[in-house]
Order: C-alpha cells, then sequence, then structure tokens
C-alpha cells in the first residue's frame, strides 16, 4: 500500500510543461520560478526519522507526582490502555502541548477546558516533557514545558536540550510547517471534525500537504506580477495623453518635437530622451537662439593693443622713411658696384665722371659711405617688417560673420539679429585691410561697435529663451519621468506577454495537477477504509478537492451504498465517521516526505463495533509494519482484545491512576510475554496431543527470540543514528532466527558464524536454547517443553539486559 504522493509538485509542473509544444522555454521558466519564487519561511527542522522515546508528566492534568511513559522508539505498534480518568490521555495531551503549544482538544472549547488544565494534587510546578529519538548521529532531544506557580498555560519557559548540553529556548517556528502539514497527533474529538466539521479545514489541511498551496501561490504571484506589468504600461499610456496636452498648450519648438515623437505607437524613446537633455541640434530653435549667447568677441584690451601696436610701426616706418631714402638705396647700390670695380681694377679712373680717380683714399671713403647707408637701409627694412607683423596679429583677431547670426527662429519675434549681423560684417572686412594710418582707428571703432551690438543681441536672446523656457522647463521633469517609466514599460513587454501565457498555462492545468497530486494520497485512504470498513455496506469512492478559495473549497467524498451512490454524512453512522476520518488522516500523517515516524491517535475506537475494532487493530499494525511507530490511547479493551485475538505485534501499556493522582504505567503485554504466555498456556493445555502442544510450544519459543532480537535491532541500530528506512531494509534481510538474533547483537544479520563464536565462548546455554528454538518445529529436540520455555525467558533478558 503506497503510503506517499507519487511525484513532488514540481515534477509533475516540469513533465506537463515539457509536454505543452505551444509553451516556450520563457514561459516555462516563468511558470517554474513563480512556483519556487517564495521558499518556505520557516527554518528547517533539520531532523528526520523522529521517534518518540519517553513521554514525562508532572502535576498536568490528570496527573499529580511525575510519571513517564516509556516507548519503544522505533516502528511498531503500542497501546495505552486504562479506564477513563486513569491519566492515559493526559500523556496523549501532554505530548501534543509540548511539541505544538496547543491541544485540539482544547480549541475553540470554553475557557473552562484551559483553566483546569493544572492537577488538582501536585500542580504548584507543572511540567511535561517528550524525549525524542531521531535518525542522526546527535539524535536525542528532550523538549519541556515548564510552568511555576501562578504562571497561565501560555507562560513558564518552553525549553529543548540534546544529551547532556544545558537547555536552550525550543524554536517552536521551526517544528511549525513540519506540525502543520504532517501533524502526527489525532484526537477523538478531531476524528469526527475531519469529515462533518467545516468543510474547508480538512481542503486546506489536504490542500498544504499535497503542495497544492504553492501551485496556488504560483498563479497569484503571476497575476500580481502581470497586474504590476498591466498596471505600469496603462500608468505610462494615461501619463502619455496627459503630457501629449499639455505639449499642445505650450508655443515651444522643443515641446512640438517631443509632442510629434509621442503621437506613434511605438515612440522613439531615444530620440524623446535627446529632446530632454537637450543633445538634439537644431539651429532653427532654441538651440539657435543658445548659440547666440555663446558668440565671443576679442576683448577690448586685446584689440586696442592690436590696434596701437599696428600705429606704433608705422610712425616707426614714417620716421625712418623720408623722400631721398630711395634715391640713397640707388647711391648705395652705385657705389657698392664701383666699390667691386676699383678692387677688381685696381687705382683707375671714375667710370662714371672720367675725372676722379678710384684710389685707396676714395675705397676709404667709400667704405664709410656704404656703411652708413647700410644701416640706414637695414632700420628702414625692420620698421616695415614689424608693422606688417602688428598688422597680421590685428586682422588675426577678426573672424567672418557666424551663422548663429542669420534670422532666428519664428518662435523668437523679439530678436533681431541684423544691427549685430551688419556690424560683424564691418569688423570683418578689417581682416583684409591694408595697416595704413586709419586702420588702427577703424580696428578700435568696429571692435566697440560690434561689441555693443552684440552684447544687445545676448540680450535679447537671454530674455526670450526666458520666455520660452517659462512654459518648457516645467514640462521637462515630466517627460523624464514618464520616459523612465516607458523605458521599463518597454523592457518588461516581452516579460508581460510570458507572465500572461505562464498564468493562463497555470489555470488550465491546475485542475489536472491537483487530480494528479491527489491521487496517491486518495488510493491509501481507500485502501484503509477497506481495512476499516469489514462488515459495513458503505464503500468509499473517488476523494476530490473542489474549489481554490472562499466558502467553496471542500472535499468531496464519493460514498456508495449497496452500489448505489449517495452522501457521506448522510449515510455513516458515527462510528463510520470516525473510521472515514482516520482513513483521511493515516495517509497524511505517514507520507515519506513526514520528518516524523511517530502518530499518536487519542482515543479512535469509540463509537465503533466489533467488525471495525477489528479492522482498526489491523489498520494500525500495517502503518506499524511499514515503518512507523504508532501509539494509541484508549480505554476501550476492544481494540487490546483485538490485537490479542488477532495476534498483532503490538505492546500493551497499563496506566493506572492510585490515590492523589499517582499515575503508574506498566507493561501489560508485548511480543515477547504474549508469546512466552502462549507457550506455558499451551504446555499446559492437556486437550492438545502431546505433539502438537510440543511443536507450538516450540514455535512460541522461537517467535518470542525474534520479537526480542528485533526490538533489541531497532532500538539499538536508531540509537546509532542509522537511518529508520536502513533498519528496516536489514530487519527485512533478516530471514531466519539466527540471522535475526545477529542481526540484534552485530547489527548485521550475516555474522551468524561471528555469533556462534561469541556463544561458545560466553553462553554455551544460549546457543543451545537458540538452536532448539529455531531447529524444534521441524525437528525432534531433547529439551523438554518447559525447560524451552525458561531458556526463552533466560535467552530473551540475556538479549536485553
Amino acid at each position: 500500500m503506497s503510503t506517499g504522493v507519487a511525484q513532488r509538485l514540481s515534477d509533475l509542473v516540469l513533465h506537463r510543461l515539457d509536454a505543452d509544444p505551444t509553451i516556450t522555454p520563457e514561459v516555462s521558466s516563468a511558470v517554474l520560478a513563480a512556483l519556487d519564487a517564495e521558499p518556505d519561511p520557516s527554518p528547517s527542522l533539520g531532523m528526520n526519522g523522529i521517534f518518540l522515546r519517553t513521554i514525562r508528566v508532572r502535576g498536568f492534568r490528570g496527573i499529580g507526582p511525575e510519571a513517564s511513559l516509556r516507548l519503544d522508539p522505533g516502528p511498531g505498534l503500542t497501546l495505552v490502555v486504562g479506564r477513563n480518568g486513569s491519566g492515559k490521555s493526559s500523556f496523549a495531551e501532554a505530548a501534543e502541548l509540548a511539541l505544538t503549544g496547543d491541544t485540539r482538544r482544547w480549541a475553540g472549547r470554553a475557557s473552562v477546558w484551559r483553566e483546569g488544565w493544572r492537577n488538582l494534587h501536585d500542580g504548584n510546578t507543572s511540567r511535561v516533557e517528550v524525549e525524542l529519538t531521531a535518525a542522526t548521529p546527535d539524535g536525542a532531544l528532550t523538549i519541556a514545558r515548564e510552568w511555576p506557580e501562578g504562571s497561565d498555560l501560555t507562560g513558564g519557559t518552553w525549553t529543548q536540550s540534546r544529551k547532556a548540553a544545558d537547555p536552550t529556548e525550543f524554536r517552536v517556528e521551526r517544528w511549525s510547517r513540519a506540525l502543520e502539514l504532517y501533524r502526527p497527533f489525532l484526537s477523538y474529538s478531531e476524528l469526527g471534525a475531519l469529515v462533518d466539521g467545516r468543510p474547508s479545514d480538512l481542503f486546506d489541511a489536504l490542500h498544504r500537504l499535497l503542495g497544492l498551496d504553492d501551485l496556488t501561490a504560483a498563479q497569484e504571484r503571476t497575476r500580481v506580477r502581470r497586474l504590476e506589468l498591466e498596471r505600469a504600461a496603462r500608468q505610462s499610456r494615461d501619463e502619455r495623453n496627459e503630457l501629449l496636452i499639455a505639449l499642445d498648450s505650450v508655443a515651444d519648438d522643443r515641446a512640438a518635437r517631443v509632442a510629434q515623437l509621442l503621437r506613434v505607437a511605438d515612440p522613439d524613446l531615444a530620440a524623446i530622451g535627446g529632446e530632454v537633455s537637450g543633445a538634439r541640434h537644431d539651429p532653427a530653435g532654441t538651440a539657435a537662439l543658445q548659440s547666440m549667447l555663446r558668440l565671443r568677441l576679442p576683448d577690448a584690451e586685446s584689440v586696442a593693443e592690436a590696434a596701437a601696436a599696428v600705429q606704433a610701426g608705422a610712425r616707426r616706418l614714417s620716421e625712418l622713411t623720408t623722400g631721398d631714402t630711395e634715391a640713397e638705396l640707388r647711391v648705395l647700390e652705385l657705389l657698392a658696384r664701383a666699390r667691386t670695380h676699383a678692387l677688381a681694377a685696381g687705382t683707375c679712373a671714375c667710370p662714371v665722371c672720367g675725372s676722379g680717380t678710384l684710389d685707396a683714399q676714395w675705397l676709404h671713403e667709400t667704405d664709410t659711405q656704404i656703411a652708413r647707408l647700410t644701416e640706414r637701409a637695414a632700420a628702414v627694412t625692420a620698421a616695415r617688417d614689424a608693422l606688417l607683423a602688428a598688422a597680421e596679429r590685428a586682422r588675426a583677431l577678426v573672424l567672418p560673420v557666424p551663422a548663429e547670426l542669420d534670422p532666428p527662429p519664428p518662435q523668437a519675434p523679439n530678436v533681431d539679429t541684423g544691427p549685430a549681423r551688419r556690424a560683424w560684417s564691418a569688423w570683418a572686412v578689417l581682416a583684409q585691410a591694408e595697416p595704413d594710418v586709419e586702420f588702427p582707428a577703424r580696428l578700435r571703432s568696429a571692435h566697440a561697435d560690434l561689441a555693443r551690438l552684440l552684447a544687445a543681441l545676448r540680450g535679447s536672446a537671454r530674455k526670450e529663451l526666458d520666455r520660452l523656457d517659462a512654459v518648457w522647463v516645467p514640462l521637462v521633469p515630466r517627460i523624464a519621468a514618464w520616459l523612465q517609466g516607458a523605458r521599463t514599460v518597454a523592457a518588461a513587454e516581452s516579460e508581460l506577454h510570458t507572465v500572461r501565457r505562464a498564468e493562463d498555462w497555470l489555470k488550465s492545468a491546475a485542475a489536472g495537477l491537483r487530480e494528479e497530486r491527489m491521487a496517491p494520497l486518495a488510493e491509501h485512504a481507500r485502501g484503509i477504509w477497506r481495512g476499516l470498513r469489514q462488515q459495513s455496506n458503505v464503500d468509499l469512492g473517488v476523494i476530490r478537492l473542489q474549489g481554490n478559495a472562499g466558502a467553496s473549497r471542500k472535499v468531496l467524498l464519493d460514498v456508495t451504498v449497496d452500489e448505489a451512490g449517495s452522501n457521506a454524512l448522510g449515510v455513516m453512522s458515527q462510528g463510520e465517521l470516525h473510521a472515514l476520518g482516520l482513513a483521511l488522516f493515516l495517509p497524511r500523517a505517514t507520507v515519506p516526505e513526514s520528518p516524523f515516524g511517530f502518530v499518536v491517535i487519542d482515543d479512535p475506537v469509540q463509537a465503533m463495533d466489533p467488525a471495525k475494532v477489528d479492522g482498526l487493530a489491523r489498520v494500525l499494525a500495517a502503518a506499524a509494519r511499514s515503518g512507523r511507530q504508532v501509539v494509541v490511547f484508549t480505554h476501550d479493551e476492544r481494540l487490546a482484545e483485538a490485537v490479542r485475538r488477532l495476534r498483532l505485534d503490538a505492546t500493551v501499556l497499563d496506566v493506572q491512576r492510585r490515590e492523589r493522582s499517582a499515575v503508574e504505567v506498566r507493561v501489560a503485554e508485548d511480543p515477547v510475554r504474549r508469546y512466552l504466555s502462549d507457550a506455558n498456556a499451551l504446555a499446559r493445555t492437556k486437550q492438545l496431543p502431546r505433539s502438537i502442544a510440543d511443536e507450538l510450544v516450540v514455535t512460541c519459543c522461537r517467535s518470542a527470540i525474534e520479537a526480542a532480537a528485533l526490538a533489541r535491532s531497532r532500538r539499538t541500530l536508531l540509537a546509532e543514528g542509522i537511518d529508520h528506512r536502513e533498519v528496516q531494509r536489514r530487519v527485512d534481510a533478516a530471514r531466519t532466527t539466527w540471522e535475526k538474533v545477529s542481526l540484534a547483537v552485530f547489527g548485521d544479520p550475516d555474522r551468524v558464524d561471528d555469533l556462534n563464536d561469541l556463544l561458545d565462548r560466553d553462553a554455551a546455554w544460549a546457543r543451545a536454547v537458540l538452536r532448539d528454538a529455531a531447529a524444534g518445529a521441524h525437528i525432534r529436540i531433547d529439551r523438554r517443553t518447559r525447560e524451552l520455555i525458561s531458556g526463552t525467558r533466560k535467552f530473551v533478558k540475556w538479549l536485553n539486559p
């Protein structure tokens, strides 16, 4: 019988996604991300294979002085029996209260249920304590709640401790999620409520257990994300329309350009961003006005210096230049040639006049005159070069008329560039002017006129920009804010498409996923019901979850009565309803994912007819055989009687309450004692043929040894931190009596030879008992039956000291 859910929800979703050819990888990723987007906020329990070892109670409910309920911490069925008022249910409630902080039996009840929780005879200091064993090396854990005198139920201290370590605060939030999903406690009051309570309660419990809350959360996450993206897109469209109205009311070229860009279905966001940042070059618009402000002239000081340099150069050249300057230069040239002739011909007559003599005296006088004339010519040349250089520097200050002085845009009617343009034209002419006497004055005058008119133009441009900015600047933040949102919307456009597809897919797949997830759990519940129903003519069919939220959510239980369909609540007796409640509880509490290896059931037998009690005994024993520690509290002797009669493996603990709430727990019957008791009874039964009685006695002794061996094996292996699944595997591998004893002694069923050596060395009598008990059902043995029974009793004590 399956006890778990076939596949994890994420595996089912992934399988369906892979099988759907219409789903793109992006949509598949969105679905899986939504499913896993919110990890469980509850801290991890960090423990698995948790079993109960001891429930210890003092001053709580029906228990006064401290009393302990000791359990075998491993798979198996334990019945805790006792009359009403014996204190047995106080143990169950104490365990539930220690682990969860509350009990379902008191939930929703009148305050008197909570006011009488202290024991009347010994309730000054109340304490409940649970010792647990988990399949980890450090698996021993004790959780305790203690209330000093005067504190109410919600007060006191709540601690946990491991072995010899000091107690620390118990963090119940680490357990709450696991206790909610795999709740291991079931009281009588809950049995009926599972079926005939609020329809939504059972729905919610199954929904959470199956992980379907994760599916609902994934749908909600995709829906919320879709709404966020759609809201952002809608808000962007609305803001764009409002922005267009504002832009159309403004006489500004920038506003007009942005409005034109916004009117298209898919606006060019980069172009709009350029407009907002002023990156667009527009010589016909406000950019032209801004460029006018950037026009610069050489400063007046630089112009004055250049004009003065030209004027000084002209004055110097004028001073050096006279009317005879050219004649002197010709004389200089003539003398230079005559000197060359004289040097070549020697003393000779003057070739010009013919009367003079070109002799040494003449050469001396000529050299003096040439030196004087050469010096004068060099000074004139230097002055002329200086004047030309000064003129060139002055002309370099003059630039052509800039394009910024072209006629302004229509949006700037108050700006006239004409005067400045004409003044600049007059200024620009000087770039080609000769450095005459009037040049310095013309340079100063043109610069002064242009500077004055250019300053006036800048003022007009600045005023015009201020006028335009008065309507444009307030719009810039609005445009920028819209632009930021529009970019986000544009970037999320593909995500919106993907999220819509993911949401639609989750909606369409939810019903199928829920049915797949529910199927194995429902099959397990129906299997349990078949074991419990016994002689009932009510059969359980399909179990379905209906609805997702609100009052409409419920669990549909299809039942048939004599093969005719009907409603569960209308046809089932109270006992049948309790049995159905148990059939729905056990699959939830025993799924493989549960960290709890135990279930605690309080009073499940009430209102059940004898046939259903037999079915209950078998169901509980089957749950124990599947690896669960099943602890059942009951005052009804029928369950213990059914266990004995059906020869089901179980430990029966008897709880008795004496004077002043002193509660005592003793072993009424466990498998070992029951087999030995049966052996004694068979040995004393004279009506049985001796051969048959002897064979049955040997079988009981062998069963007693095997039961003792398996009890020690489970206890020892689990205490060593071995996972309970591995423990069960080893138990299943031990097929013979010798192998089971080997498993108990060495933790390994395959060390039978080592077992023989140990027994030969330390307990030869034990080997003989084991040999006779294992072989006596097949061959005749020499030992008498009563000796075998006493030897078996001694052997199980040796095995479990």
